[in-house]
């Protein structure tokens, strides 16, 4: 029997709700609705291109996520980091660090209206991540 076959969602909370779906519609194109946004996948077995989600456990005291105590963190993949990256910054978004490349994609960070921090992700074909290595 399978049990998870990947991330169904993700919730967090926050201040203000519509304000932040606003945020997020407008900066990094996820139009939401009353209910959030639904990503559609295509089956990885598919002909065509394919896509990966990675969930990964982090000790607790890890500053991946930058500073402060935020327990989470959302990764989100993207067509083109370096144009959406200058976009951003010319809309005023905080870019949280430099971007950083490496075998399975670029990676960049921003931080959203309500001081989360945000991971970009552009990946490269078949990605083997280890986040800890």
């Amino acid at each position: 029997m399978k049990r998870v076959t990947g991330i169904g969602g993700v919730f967090f909370k926050c201040k203000d709700a519509a304000v932040t779906k606003a945020w997020y519609e407008k900066h990094l194109g996820i139009p939401a609705g009353s209910y959030g946004h639904t990503f559609n996948w295509q089956d990885g077995q598919a002909a065509g291109q394919s896509g990966t989600t990675s969930w990964s456990t982090f000790p607790e005291k890890s500053d991946y996520f930058g500073p402060g105590d935020q327990p989470f963190m959302i990764n989100y993949r993207v067509d083109d980091l370096v144009t959406l990256i200058a976009a951003l910054r010319e809309e005023g978004v905080e870019i949280a660090d430099e971007l950083q490349e490496f075998e399975y994609g670029k990676f960049a960070w921003v931080v959203d209206c309500d001081g989360r921090r945000v991971e970009l992700w552009e990946p490269v074909d078949q990605p083997l991540i280890d986040f800890h290595g």
